[in-house]
């Protein structure tokens, strides 16, 4: 292409310092060289194809845990009573904080019916609390991390209790966890938040375990790849297979620093969001959560409005599962590779729960079906009444008609 008029504005406006991005050795200062290669990253559109996997679709602490926490705030309310039970009347009016729909029925006011744990649930409960007790550094720890991977270092107190189950906060972090270090401050919109100061540079876990095998050494914008677990079955196109190599050769920007300087339209931000994802998940004791409740992050933690696509983007890191109607986000490497994310003894303490709720599925059952059959007995006993009394208010209109016709003869 020859350039006639050097003068005209269009050639000012690609050589001009101010504007520069098509020609950047055009300039006589020297380029900002991380920011000029983040510009020329583009965003790359992928589709990639949902292939079920039963393994994901089976651990059970995952899919029963939305049900799982009802239950555990109700367990609370009850062990937390001086008198260890509870009458229905409390429930009622609880209902918001077990997030649960009550119907309240009139009856009388006298004989409500109480509860109380059973010896089995109380045991767990006793052994939740002592695992509150030993983790307490690192549960606290967890939330300092989840604050600082906001913008601005602090977060709304209701962002914090949304993601409270996901932390394996207690229903009294504020109290429990106060060890000075965070504190309390106005947010726009007449929000409460809570804030934490930063201490120095803080590494992710892809980071740290990357460190341990020397395959990174913490350089800025320096490469690091995420670790893949393809389902069973799954393939990608040659296209697609080969856009992801490349991925995994870009900068990796921890959920911990400063991002703005990304150019929100590149690869590099968007693995960037992908990598505080893969961050959050593994803050999270089950290292799942129902994608839904992950939306409300957007605000506060820099998040682009489509941050849901990136679950369905990268089915070799993250696992979307639709059962119970849901959309839940799981991350693979916590399940495919145990030395890589340690699991928490919170984790374990959930899934007794679960195991308990599953024994008592049965049971429920059974007291259903006997309950069906006592008022089948009982209607079949009502029709027989009925059918008693209907046969002999027939055979007393036939005993008339017969004497009608009797007496007309």
């Amino acid at each position: 292409m020859i350039v006639r008029n050097w003068k005209s504005k269009c050639i000012k406006a690609l050589t001009s310092a101010s504007q520069n991005l098509i020609f950047p050795l055009a300039n006589n200062d020297p380029p900002n060289l991380q920011c000029s290669y983040t510009q020329t990253q583009s965003y790359v559109q992928v589709t990639m194809k949902w292939k079920k996997d039963p393994y994901f679709d089976s651990i059970e602490h995952i899919h029963k845990s939305t049900e799982l926490k009802r239950i555990v705030s109700l367990k609370n309310v009850i062990a937390r009573n001086t008198n260890g039970c509870i009458p229905i009347s409390d429930v009622s009016k609880k209902g918001l904080q077990f997030d649960l729909k009550i119907k309240e029925y009139v009856g009388p006011h006298h004989n409500l019916p109480w509860f109380r744990l059973t010896q089995r649930a109380a045991e767990i409960d006793r052994e939740e609390m002592s695992v509150l007790e030993d983790q307490k550094g690192g549960l606290t720890e967890r939330l300092k991390k989840f604050i600082w991977m906001s913008k601005e270092k602090a977060v709304p107190l209701k962002i914090i209790q949304g993601m409270a189950w996901y932390l394996g906060l207690p229903d009294d972090y504020l109290q429990r966890f106060d060890d000075g270090s965070f504190r309390l401050v106005d947010l726009e919109g007449g929000l409460k938040g809570l804030a934490v100061e930063s201490q120095g540079r803080v590494l992710s876990v892809l980071q740290k375990n990357a460190m341990k095998q020397g395959v990174y050494s913490g350089e800025p914008m320096e490469a690091l790849q995420f670790p893949l677990f393809p389902s069973k079955g799954l393939r990608l196109k040659r296209k697609i297979a080969d856009w992801l190599i490349e991925y995994q050769k870009l900068p990796y920007v921890s959920p911990y620093e400063d991002y703005s300087y990304l150019d929100t339209d590149s690869d590099i931000a968007e693995k960037r969001v992908v990598g505080f994802l893969h961050e959050l998940l593994c803050l999270f004791v089950d290292h799942s959560a129902e994608r839904k409740r992950l939306l409300c992050l957007k605000k506060y933690f820099g998040l682009p409005q489509k941050v849901h696509k990136a679950f369905e983007r990268h089915p070799h890191i993250f696992y979307l599962s639709f059962r119970n109607k849901t959309r839940t986000a799981i991350l693979k490497e916590a399940y495919r590779d145990e030395s890589a994310i340690e699991r928490h003894p919170l984790s374990r303490v959930r899934q007794k729960y679960v195991e308990l709720m599953m024994e008592s599925d049965p049971i429920l059952k059974r007291r259903r079906r006997s309950s069906t059959q006592v008022e089948a007995i009982d209607n079949e006993k009502s029709e027989s009444d009925l059918d008693c009394h209907c046969d002999s208010a027939l055979a007393s209109t036939e005993y008339s008609s017969n004497e009608v016709v009797a007496g007309g003869s």
